[in-house]
């Protein structure tokens, strides 16, 4: 039974799990964006979530342990100039995971994972359309946010 167990061991050992979460928040820091399983996308959520409430602190003593975490000097550079300013006003759910499908090889789950602003758009599920003048059928994954109009010139070619 796993009766009040906080952390998922994601089959790995906890050298390794620490590691390759540090590594997916350094990349989630990087790109605003990463695509990745269920499981390492809500243990991610949890890191991710604790540096932007290290950002908005703002403090030496803050950014230090940032630094404990992501390790490297740029990322916790704008961890702290842009991410931390853009939730300033807003108190957790910093970010936000979006399921998208299922990866082709192992069927696994897939989560696109990505800061929740306002200027980033969630992206679209795996939409499946049956074209009726031509009988064809198109399939579309969306995991990096493609607009609207993308969508509808689609549709209508």
């Amino acid at each position: 039974m796993r009766h009040r167990r906080e952390t998922r061991k994601l089959g790995v050992k906890t050298a390794h799990r620490i590691a390759m979460l540090r590594n997916m928040v350094s990349s989630l820091l990087e790109h605003g964006r990463i695509v990745t399983t269920v499981p390492k996308a809500k243990e991610l959520r949890k890191i991710a979530d604790k540096m932007v409430s290290l950002a908005k602190n703002g403090s030496l003593h803050a950014r230090r342990e940032a630094l404990s975490v992501v390790r490297r000097g740029d990322l916790v550079d704008r961890l702290f100039s842009h991410w931390g300013q853009q939730f300033v006003d807003k108190n957790g759910g910093y970010s936000r995971l979006v399921r998208v499908g299922q990866r082709r090889g192992d069927a696994a789950s897939l989560t696109v994972v990505e800061f929740a602003t306002d200027s980033l758009t969630a992206p679209k599920a795996i939409s499946v359309k049956q074209k009726k003048k031509s009988g064809k059928q198109t399939s579309t994954l969306l995991a990096s946010g493609q607009n609207e109009a993308a969508i509808k010139k689609e549709d209508n070619a």
